[in-house]
């Protein structure tokens, strides 16, 4: 097989990206490629990929393991990807000691006992949609999709209501791969501000909520959690808690809108909710690359090429989702009655994200809610005029008209 001297050039904005997920596949299990100017080995095979992600020979730490890194984060658009000091980048000890800190907030009781929250939440939303006279054209990415995992974040983390809008401005930046190192740079300084005056307010009146339970945490020995560690922790669950799951909702409201025999299975009876969330997760995943691991040592790919110890790594998740070695010659299609809806949406190993429980809550609520009470709902807009975000990590539409009823 023909393989390209030079890397392959990923799109920032993302704007076709099934077409570059086929070609970064038709140049084996893993494709050299240029991310916003730093060279990187997309893995793209399943099988190969998830060896990766559980072996001790590939890190996130690009402190620790990355030649480059500082010469990347002074002028690299993605480098608070790579920057933080939190549970995303970190290796071996430091990881588990930090995993441990969040993971309670996480538990599958703690999760369950949000459920009566996610289902207020939901019909409160529904309730203002429902208002809206027959025939209007509503965005629900904005009106849905949004507004639930921000509140719920919200509420999680203690973030006062009228600082959440501002927290939901910087974050899409940070998914935003269009801007230049220098509006990046600027975004995260803004990001930053923001965790720092939650920080203060959660000092000040600590609260039954996961910040005030971290900033007990370093105060009270900050041997466990420093207070950069504190700042980053917090930047990672509030981002991750909701941009990936309005990505969530809004690829599966799209896709059932147009695949409407895959809707007539959930109303025959042939498949549940969670299978549509599954299917979703699989299909159209929140998160297309996720920047970036390093090899610790060099790496021996099955065609006999070598990931070189200290090169960069990305996890090509939306390409291995489809990998039609995985899921046959239907792995492209939306099928919600799949027997086998295996996917790596949510990473794997280690950095599992320990938020998936609490995503799929929230996205299969939505989804049975919004279509028992809007089951005329369809999209105001042909799919192809559907914009993407501007965005080679985030996969969603940067909205979603629909008519919720006919006019």
């Amino acid at each position: 097989m023909s393989r390209p001297n030079r890397p392959i050039v990923l799109d920032p904005t993302g704007a076709d990206h099934h077409a570059e997920h086929r070609l970064l596949r038709a140049h084996g299990s893993a494709a050299l490629v240029d991310v916003l100017g730093v060279r990187a080995w997309s893995i793209t095979d399943p099988v190969l990929l998830r060896k990766l992600l559980t072996g001790p020979d590939v890190s996130k730490d690009g402190r620790r393991h990355w030649p480059v890194f500082d010469e990347a984060v002074r002028d690299w658009p993605l480098a608070l990807w790579v920057a933080v000091t939190n549970m995303f980048t970190a290796y071996g000890a430091d990881h588990a000691r930090l995993r441990r800190l969040v993971a309670p907030a996480f538990s599958a009781r703690r999760v369950a006992a949000l459920r009566p929250v996610v289902d207020a939440l939901v019909g409160g939303l529904l309730d203002d949609l429902a208002a809206e006279p027959p025939g209007e054209v509503v965005d629900l990415r904005e009106r849905l999709a949004y507004p639930l995992p921000i509140a719920l974040i919200g509420h999680m983390m203690g973030v006062p209501e009228a600082r959440r809008d501002g927290f939901r401005a910087v974050v899409d930046g940070v998914f935003d791969t269009t801007l230049t190192s220098e509006e990046a740079a600027a975004n995260a300084g803004r990001l930053y501000g923001l965790l720092d005056d939650l920080v203060a307010a959660r000092r000040a009146e600590p609260g039954d909520d996961m910040t005030s339970l971290l900033i007990a945490t370093r105060d009270e020995d900050g041997s466990r959690l420093t207070e950069a560690e504190l700042r980053d922790t917090l930047l990672l669950v509030i981002s991750a808690g909701y941009e990936t799951t309005v990505n969530v909702i809004d690829q599966a409201v799209t896709s059932l809108l147009t695949h409407p025999e895959q809707l007539a299975h959930l109303r025959a009876g042939r498949s549940g909710w969670n299978d549509v969330v599954e299917e979703t997760l699989r299909h159209e995943p929140a998160v297309k690359h996720l920047p970036l691991r390093y090899a610790v040592t060099d790496i021996a790919l099955p065609d006999g090429r070598t990931i070189a110890r200290g090169e960069a790594i990305l996890a090509s998740y939306a390409a291995a989702n489809r990998h039609p070695g995985w899921h046959g010659p239907t792995a492209d299609a939306f099928d919600v009655t799949r027997p086998t809806k295996d996917h790596l949406a949510f990473g794997h190993g280690i950095h599992f994200c320990l938020g998936a429980p609490l995503a799929r809550l929230e996205v299969a609520t939505a989804l049975e809610q919004l279509f028992t009470r809007f089951p005329d709902v369809s999209l105001a807009t042909p799919p192809a005029e559907l914009r993407p975000l501007p965005s080679l990590i985030s996969n969603g539409h940067q909205s979603l008209p629909v008519r919720l009823r006919p006019a």
